[in-house]
């Protein structure tokens, strides 16, 4: 079978706990090359997974004629310099979440993906869950009927990752941006993906770098500034242009129990995401069905999709276009939390 050639950029967490080892088990895609800031690092990776060639930058990568396609795993105002610099040198980008730290960026990014005519992959694994595909096309099929409503918590109790990430110029925000939109993005997948209008949310840090004992923490790469200026927690509510509403909350820490969970309710039917639990009627009574779906490998489904959509010519998943407008919702959920205002879009 025929194999994507991939540049891996960044060495980090996400590409050694999840897309490294995804490709090891690939069928039509290989990592021909890796880069990252931190020399010593690529080369574990590489010598780890087979990775026949080390670069020390961007640019050397991007001159290797046989990487035909990046994948892009560094910290999040990574992205944009990383992506842009890609299409232009002609290779297809698949980049990591969330796309970046602005609007104005995700713009730029989707501009020089435009003029270049290569094809852009946003990984966002719960869009290759089993749960969230079959919720998604029972929506298509119009067996929720109109769906209007849905709500999503990504909540930690403790869990605020180190480094990088509390960093706000270089992670782009806390929890919202990290792990709540997760939640958000498989609402809205599920909805239709409907264009959304206007968002009304707020943060919260009142926790901030507690020294909370027992409990463990994902840890980030420092970077140049290393502060700790992000939010704990975040919530709020963002309206659509077919009259729908999206509820979520997101947290790194908060004093109140741990979950995550994701529903989305419907004329006809509503459903519980994480349960795969479709609730309706048959026969004039109330119905809860649980389909029985295994979890699988998402970030083995997302890599094996963007590599097939490559090399026959498909269309993506995750588009420039929809990861331009997650951005936007992103961004005004700070813009609100900010301003005290609500964002039209």
């Amino acid at each position: 079978m025929e194999k994507l050639k991939i540049g891996m950029i960044g060495a980090g967490n996400i590409a050694c706990n999840a897309h490294l080892p995804a490709y090891a088990k690939c069928n039509n895609a290989t990592v021909v090359a890796i880069m990252d800031i931190n020399r010593e690092r690529a080369e574990a990776a590489a010598k780890q997974y087979g990775i026949p060639k080390v670069y020390d930058t961007l640019e050397e990568l991007l001159a290797d004629e046989e990487v035909q396609a990046v994948d892009i795993c560094t910290w999040n105002n990574g992205h944009a310099p990383c992506a842009i610099a890609a299409a232009k040198a002609g290779k297809h980008v698949m980049c990591e979440k969330p796309l970046t730290v602005s609007d104005e960026c995700a713009y730029a990014i989707q501009e020089a993906i435009k003029e270049a005519g290569v094809k852009f992959f946003l990984a966002v694994p719960g869009r290759f869950g089993h749960k969230n595909e079959f919720l998604h096309d029972q929506v298509e099929k119009g067996a929720f009927g109109e769906v209007y409503y849905a709500k999503t918590s990504y909540i930690r109790r403790r869990g605020t990752p180190s480094g990088w990430f509390t960093d706000k110029k270089t992670a782009g925000g806390g929890p919202v941006i990290d792990i709540g939109v997760h939640g958000i993005d498989a609402a809205w997948y599920i909805m239709g993906c409907p264009k959304p209008t206007r968002v009304s949310a707020f943060i919260s840090n009142h926790i901030g770098d507690y020294q909370t004992k027992g409990v463990g923490r994902w840890h980030g790469t420092p970077c140049p500034d290393n502060r700790f200026d992000t939010e704990d927690m975040g919530a709020g509510v963002i309206h659509f242009e077919n009259g729908a509403m999206l509820m979520f909350e997101a947290s790194w820490a908060i004093n109140g129990p741990a979950h995550t969970d994701t529903q989305v309710f419907g004329s006809l039917a509503g459903a519980d995401v994480n349960t795969a639990t479709i609730y309706g009627e048959r026969d004039g009574y109330l119905s809860d069905d649980r389909v029985g779906l295994d979890d699988n490998d998402k970030p083995f489904a997302e890599i094996t999709h963007f590599a097939d959509c490559v090399l026959n010519d498909k269309p993506v998943r995750y588009p420039i276009e929809q990861a331009v407008t997650m951005q936007r919702m992103l961004d005004a959920i700070y813009e609100s939390a900010e301003t005290k205002k609500e964002i039209v879009l």
